[in-house]
């Protein structure tokens, strides 16, 4: 099911979450799958993006999330949470056992907080490794791959872009995922050079979800924009009540 949500007419409209409480919000507007935010999770737990929760912590938030919701659930994995292609499917073979259908993994590292490009030939051979792997233990599992060509220099990343697609779609990848892709151009662009399903997240310069839907884009991911917009939301309110000396910012009702 979650695979024919990314060839459907409109775009799959991802809901990004990180607890229970909003995934089952998530289920309760109707929305067709949900995806956890590393960003948003590490933010929840005092930590910075980058795998900086460890591999354990995030098992834990998907278990509690697959308990409160039938939805397809896609985890972002970030790079893996390990050394090995191996080891990124043992991982991975954890996550199914919580009924996940799908993960993000990405061709980057984040290192002293700057975001590096892993070897796009390096990645590519991993990349195929896992695949393999996850056939041979019978795990199905949608693969989409996060490339940070966008985040680290959108001015030239277009024909980095279309090459490593070429290259991940050769070795089986599910679907494409470009954080920081908002230009028009480049997206009709990108989809015309693949076929794999192209994924987009929100950004104050993307267009609307019709005009992604007309250049192809078939799905649109929150990320963890939803949460920081909560978290500054509540900042407001925690502020107008020590403000206020009361509880009227709560806005009570008789």
């Amino acid at each position: 099911m979650f695979r024919e949500l990314h060839h459907q007419r409109d775009p799959l409209i991802l809901c990004n979450v990180w607890d229970a409480a909003s995934a089952i919000i998530a289920e309760k507007l109707g929305y067709q799958a949900v995806g956890t935010s590393s960003a948003a999770i590490a933010t929840s737990q005092g930590k910075t993006d980058g795998q900086n929760t460890d591999f354990e912590t995030l098992l834990t938030v998907v278990k509690q999330i697959s308990e409160v919701t039938p939805l397809p659930l896609t985890v972002d994995i970030e790079s893996g949470y390990a050394d090995t292609p191996q080891e990124v499917v043992d991982n991975i073979a954890k996550l199914a056992d919580l009924k996940v259908v799908g993960i993000n993994i990405e061709d980057s590292h984040l290192i002293d907080g700057r975001r590096t490009l892993v070897d796009k030939h390096v990645f590519t051979k991993n990349l195929s490794q896992i695949k393999t792997l996850l056939n041979d233990a019978n795990i199905e599992m949608f693969i989409n791959v996060r490339s940070d060509t966008y985040i680290v220099d959108a001015e030239t990343a277009l024909p980095e872009t279309i090459d490593r697609i070429r290259l991940y779609e050769t070795v089986g990848a599910d679907g494409i995922f470009l954080p920081c892709l908002t230009a028009p151009d480049d997206i009709a662009k990108i989809v015309a050079h693949s076929s794999l399903p192209l994924n987009v997240m929100c950004m104050p310069k993307l267009a609307g979800f019709e005009q992604l839907k007309q250049l192809g884009v078939k799905r649109i991911s929150m990320g963890n924009l939803v949460y920081d917009n909560m978290l500054a939301h509540l900042e407001d309110t925690m502020l107008s009540i020590k403000q206020q000396g009361s509880f009227e910012p709560l806005h009570f009702s008789d």
